[in-house]
């Protein structure tokens, strides 16, 4: 397939569009650059090439841009709760209006699959003790999760006979990525450890949270691209395993085990109230070609590898960069962006 895959200098982005020309497809990238500066290390086994990439807004895409591709997956939104909180209005503008203009502009031009990454932040404070299904209730507590929430209801009904959308709610992100973010949970406290020997905890670290390796994304958007159509048409699958529900407690933990001199403390219950544990069974029910190859020891132990081989200190942890709203502040600041973050030059 010719496929568009926007925020490909990303996180996830980065990764996915060489696995994806090496599984055979055709891929053209999109990305307005905000993070370029930052890539934390080579790796030719992970990223052997890149697609050909054009620098473009997601706000600014034309329908001349959509002009022979099959699929659309679509990352390119303000990502995680801090950045999205820190500009709600933007971040809806972005994150919801304009990732709905795509998939309008996506369908108008013949483009059969639209994938979206949406969250399993969108299930923010569960009630009860049972796992988040894909039909359990919504009840996004920020900015950025809400906007996945409104973004799959509204995407979702643009699906048609033509048009097959599917959101994947991806668990929360870590792994080695060279357009590496440190500002998600298990990279954040390798980090920390790597590089002070102690992880203090602001909080208790009860909440839940489920985790997912970043190749596991890629992997689970490879799956749905090349699943049959009517397997995946207007379909909501949590992505991740069973197996990585954590307390963040636990999440410390599985780090301070890597670290095994690495001091571990616990503060109060915190004001973060989000809290949810994931059922991931619909996906490998669903799509059977779809395996997690990946655990939290696993990905602790990738990240200790990397972060020894590079020599990762602490001004390269806190570097603006691998931090989204950090960066984005930098870029503001600087006068480079303008307020509604369109580049100025």
């Amino acid at each position: 397939m010719k496929l568009l895959v926007t925020g490909v200098e990303g996180y996830i982005g980065c990764l996915l569009a060489p696995l994806l020309q090496a599984r055979g497809h055709d891929v053209v990238g999109m990305d307005t650059g905000y993070y370029r500066d930052g890539w934390l290390f080579s790796d030719r086994a992970l990223v052997p090439g890149f697609p050909r990439t054009v620098n473009r807004d997601i706000r600014e895409i034309e329908a001349a841009d959509l002009h022979g591709v099959d699929a659309v997956v679509h990352m390119a939104e303000l990502s995680n709760d801090p950045l999205g909180e820190n500009d709600p209005e933007l971040t809806f503008g972005i994150n919801h209006r304009a990732s709905v203009r795509l998939a309008q502009l996506a369908r108008d031009a013949g483009v059969r699959r639209f994938v979206y990454t949406s969250s399993c932040s969108v299930y923010g404070v569960a009630d009860g003790a049972e796992p988040m299904t894909e039909r359990s209730p919504l009840n996004p507590q920020t900015a950025y999760a809400r906007c996945k929430a409104l973004v799959e209801r509204d995407v979702g009904a643009l699906a048609s006979g033509t048009f097959s959308p599917t959101f994947l709610r991806n668990a929360t992100a870590y792994g080695a990525s060279p357009r590496m973010r440190f500002d998600i949970v298990l990279n954040n406290l390798c980090g920390i450890a790597a590089t002070s020997g102690r992880i203090v905890m602001t909080s208790d670290g009860t909440p839940w949270r489920p985790l997912v390796h970043v190749l596991d994304i890629c992997e689970a958007i490879a799956c749905v691209l090349e699943a049959p159509a009517d397997a995946v048409h207007g379909e909501v699958f949590n992505v991740g395993h069973d197996a990585d529900n954590y307390q963040v407690r636990e999440i410390a933990q599985v780090v301070a085990n890597v670290y095994p001199a690495c001091e571990v403390s616990f503060g109060p219950a915190g004001g973060d109230n989000r809290s949810y544990r994931v059922s991931f069974a619909k996906i490998h029910e669903r799509l059977p070609a779809f395996r997690c190859a990946w655990d939290a020891a696993k990905g602790a132990r990738q990240l200790h590898d990397v972060f020894e081989r590079i020599g990762l200190d602490a001004d390269g942890f806190a570097a603006r960069p691998f931090t989204r709203l950090k960066q984005i502040k930098y870029l503001r600041t600087t006068g480079q962006v303008d307020e509604r973050l369109f580049w100025r030059y």
